[in-house]
């Protein structure tokens, strides 16, 4: 059986799905393309029946409070053994750096004119923030795309510490630790 359940987050609502093997099959933003068709409704997180939902939620409160920079869950995503191959890369950026379409083509031996397909895969991604598609910029060094809108995936990589400039792009930049700590309090 699927489980469903909803929290609150700093983003917005989130939707947490899992599959009936007790892995995490879903992270999805309220709103966001590709938001799912629920096949039942969604219960808080507190009432869920599934442990791996409520891991998944006390692992992204960790994360959202700057105490969790990687998540430890089972996965199961469904999608393409192409999507699959992706979605294992981006697990492998880690937290508070960025990359790029084409780079992330390169890493996957496959040539740079595959940035796009490798685009369409990373904005399929299932499990948002747990699998960090919003780290992936586009060549130019611009936010590009993010299926939750580029006003979370803005807010996401400000939480990382990666410095982004108001209207010229983003460069890879990375703040100092006390920066870090400021950005996660919400203090300017």
């Amino acid at each position: 059986m699927t489980h469903y359940a909803s929290m609150e987050s700093p983003l917005g609502e989130i939707v947490l799905r899992a599959d009936e093997h007790e892995q995490l099959s879903g992270v999805f933003l309220v709103g966001q393309r590709h938001f799912p068709a629920l096949t039942q409704p969604s219960e808080p997180v507190g009432a869920s029946r599934s442990p791996v939902i409520r891991h998944a939620a006390e692992q992204l409160a960790a994360y959202f409070s700057g105490e969790r920079f990687e998540f430890e869950l089972p996965l199961a995503p469904p999608g393409t053994a192409f999507q699959q191959r992706v979605w294992q890369a981006l697990r492998a950026i880690p937290w508070g750096t960025v990359t790029a379409y084409g780079m992330l083509a390169e890493q996957l031996s496959l040539s740079p004119g595959h940035a796009r397909a490798v685009g369409g895969a990373v904005g399929r991604n299932p499990l948002s923030i747990i699998v960090p598609c919003h780290r992936v910029l586009a060549g130019s060094g611009r936010l590009g795309g993010y299926a939750g809108g580029l006003e979370r995936k803005r807010a996401l990589l400000t939480l990382e510490g990666v410095g982004l400039p108001a209207d010229t792009g983003v460069t890879r930049v990375q703040a100092s630790e006390e920066e870090g700590e400021l950005l996660r309090s919400g203090t300017p």
